[in-house]
Formats: structure tokens, sequence, C-alpha cells
């Protein structure tokens, strides 16, 4: 007897669906189209022959420890180094409060297990990062939706969130927001705002979790104050590896008050053993070699640089769209005209060869018809000003 086994899943398994983004993946490879979907960084602006002798100098004089199991909580050394790296935006953090993780999203998958139980409220921002929907999704977690504007989520809102949920007796576990250049709308969470968060998550009694995978590409500011340095005891911060440096390494880290630490430590254990000891060695040997700086500034300078194509081209061909000017980051969002869906289009900008993604997947509740997500990181300027072309005449043939 043949089964599918799909009565034998758990009830979990219901929302471990395919995101918006990785459905177009296949599609946005096709050099033949225009990818302004994915948020992928531009890895041609990476010194490969460095890259590829510090990888060799990694096995020769450490393949015995590369090549091994680690700790869960990660190498000591990386532990060492990442408070560094945060420093560069204000941020002070021991090693002891620090996880590496198999990226960023890996530390969002943990903190989800350590805190949600099924039914759980989480607070996210309208629009929020597709791939925390997912995960929030995949632990049968209640988002709740607080809009932002063009200064990141509205403080009188989340008030108001949270007042309303207390008073049904349900109490949020956790605040999701991306406070620098946001995934995907591009906006950036006012200074005065990120004390009014603060004070507001702490007066209800809710976890802050940061995910700050952009802080370091900014365009036009310096940094604003972090989250976790307003109140260290309330925030998990999340950082990554793969927006400053490479995204196939798949490194990045949580910082976390100890008793949170100590279940993230557990949590890791009991999913991955240990992350790649070969990743993080290589990513601390790149570290050792003061190389991040330099990285860093070229990286704001190249997608400064694809930002302002895709504003000019925008005004250019769709003047009539409503647009996010990000100051930092890969992505900006769009407001088309009434009428205009933007899933309903797809099918038509692919047969153009442009690839989007619709802001339907950044929502929880159904919204986003009337929105698009466009990154720059990946394609060239003169890509860029072309996808914008064919993208023009897609939505005003709609």
């Amino acid at each position: 007897m043949q089964h599918t086994w799909a009565d034998r899943f758990a009830s979990r398994a219901s929302g471990l669906v395919s995101s918006e983004v990785r459905s177009l993946f296949s599609v946005a490879s096709d050099p033949a189209y225009v990818n302004l979907a994915g948020g992928s960084p531009d890895v041609g602006a990476l010194a490969l022959e460095e890259i590829a002798e510090l990888t060799r100098h990694v096995v020769a004089t450490r393949g015995a420890e590369a090549l091994q199991y680690g700790t869960g909580q990660g190498a000591p050394e990386l532990r060492e180094q990442i408070p560094v790296v945060m420093a560069e935006e204000g941020i002070s953090a021991s090693p002891d409060e620090i996880i590496v993780t198999t990226g960023s999203q890996q530390a969002l998958d943990l903190v989800c297990k350590v805190f949600i139980d099924p039914g759980d409220v989480i607070i996210a921002e309208a629009p929020s990062y597709v791939g925390a929907l997912a995960t929030f999704r995949a632990y049968e977690a209640d988002v709740v939706h607080v809009d932002q504007d063009a200064d990141g989520i509205v403080p009188d809102l989340l008030a108001a969130t949270l007042a309303s949920l207390q008073a049904t007796r349900r109490t949020p576990k956790l605040l999701y927001v991306i406070p620098n250049f946001q995934n995907p709308s591009g906006s950036t969470l006012a200074g005065a705002r990120r004390r009014e968060i603060v004070r507001i998550a702490d007066r209800f009694g809710v976890m802050i979790v940061e995910d700050n995978p952009y802080g370091l590409i900014s365009f036009d500011t310096d940094p604003l104050p972090a989250l976790k340095e307003l109140n260290p005891d309330g925030v998990v911060y999340l950082g990554s590896f793969s927006k400053i440096f490479s995204a196939g390494l798949r490194m990045g880290w949580a910082a976390a008050p100890p008793p949170v630490l100590e279940k993230l430590i557990c949590a890791s254990e009991s999913s991955v053993l240990s992350p790649s000891m070969y990743s993080q060695l290589t990513v601390s040997s790149y570290l050792a070699g003061n190389n991040l700086t330099r990285q860093v500034k070229a990286f704001r300078e190249i997608y400064r640089d694809k930002r302002d194509a895709m504003m000019l081209a925008l005004a250019d061909y769709l003047p009539e769209v409503r647009v996010n000017r990000p100051a930092g980051g890969f992505f900006t969002w769009l407001t088309l005209p009434d009428g205009i869906d933007s899933k309903g289009m797809l099918a038509e900008a692919m047969a153009a060869h442009v690839v989007y993604t619709p802001g339907t997947g950044f929502y929880a509740d159904g919204r986003g018809h009337s929105n698009i997500r466009l990154s720059y990181s990946s394609p060239t300027p003169e890509n860029i000003r072309a996808g914008i072309e064919r993208l023009a005449g897609v939505v005003r043939h709609e």
C-alpha cells in the first residue's frame, strides 16, 4: 500500500509552506529575468581571491578543528569578535551573552522554540519579514500586526494593541521588530520612538526580538540607539554575517539575557548539536584580518548607488506609484494605484521578464495586495533600470 503520510503529520506541519519569496527563486535565477524579488547580497563585491586564500589557510592550519564538532554556544574566538562588530553600531555586548547560529533565521527559530506555545501571540510590524512570519506560523503562533509608517512601528498603536489584548487576558510573548532599513518596507524606526517602544514593551511585560541584519548597510545616517542598549534585559538581539560578508556561510548570532541564553543553547544543541566550525573559523579569520570594515564600506557605496538607480528609475517610469526611499539596506516598498493587485499581475510581469515580490507575503492577515517589495541589492544599476521599465509597462497595462 502506498501512503502519502499527510494524515500522520503534526498539526504544526500545516504552517510549513513555501514562502512567496522562495517560490520565485527558480525563475529569478534565470539570467533572462531581471530579479527585483530576492534580497541576495552582491557577492561580486567580495574579494573572492582573498577569501579563497583565507579558506585554504583555515583548512591548512586549523583543519582538525574546522572539520570537527564544536560547542553548542559557538566558537569562543568568534564570540569574542562578535561584540566588536556590534560596537560598530554603538551596541555593547559580552561574549558570554552570545550564541552563534546558522544564520539569524535559526536564531529566530530558537527564540520561538523557547518562548512559543501554540496559540501564543506575537506582535509584528505591518508589513513584516516573510521568513519571520513563516517561523511564527510553523510554531502555531497568532500574529497580531501593528501598523508602521515612514518612521517605523507606531507607538500609540502598539500601546493600544497591547492594552486591547490585555483586556482579553492575552499577553503577547514577543514583539518582533526590524528597526533598521526594515525588510520589506525599508523604513527605519525613529530614535524617539525606540525609547517609547522599549518602555511600552517593558510596561506590558513583552520580550522584544530586535532583528538587525542590515544595520551596518547605512547610506545616509549614523547608527541610532539599539533597542538592546535601551533595555538589555528585555531584548533578544539577532545579528547576521549574511548581508555584511557571506550569506553562503550561514553565520548569525543572538545576544540574550542569561536565562534566555541558557535555553537558546539547549535548543540549538537539540537542533544542530553545534553550528559549523568550518564556517565559524572562516568568519573568525576574516574578522581577524580586519577585512570587515573595508568590506562594509564597499557594500555601502555599491548599495547606495543601486538604491539611487532604483529611485531614479521609479521616478522616471512610475511616478504615479508611492515609494518609500530607504536610508540603507536592500529594499524599497511600493504602493500601487487603486485597483491594481500586485499578486494578480505577477504572471504578466514574469512574461515581461521581471520578477518582484507581492506585498501579500509580508502580512499574516491577508493584506498587501496593493504593495510590492523591490530589492536593488543583487542586480546591476543598468538591470535595475531595465527591470523598472518593464514593470512600468505591466502596471500601465493593468
